[in-house]
């Protein structure tokens, strides 16, 4: 069963256009990880602070490798930089 993500991520303000670049730049790493289904982040078109990247994954272990990898790791010593809150993230299975 597949493991589905969805993070929500809140630009501080002058900071949208680095929320976008870091997560665009998530794409093509994420997309290489073996246990990577999909990864596509969203910007909300009313509120361009707010975004949303959803993911699926082969299953909870393929996650717990991804937030170990390098691209990750590194996204996530930038964001505190760039986000407005703390980022959401909810794991969903489909019932």
């Amino acid at each position: 069963m597949s493991l589905h993500v969805v993070a929500e991520l809140r630009a501080t303000p002058g900071q949208e256009d680095r929320l976008r670049t870091a997560l665009e730049s998530m794409i093509e790493p994420s997309l290489a990880e073996p246990g990577c289904l999909s990864y596509r982040p969203f910007a909300d078109p009313n509120d361009p602070a707010h975004m949303v990247v959803v993911e699926e994954w082969t299953g909870p272990g393929s996650l717990d490798e991804h937030f170990a990898t390098a691209h990750f790791t590194h996204i996530a010593s930038v964001l505190p930089g760039i986000l407005a809150e703390p980022m959401i993230i909810r794991r969903l299975v489909a019932e």
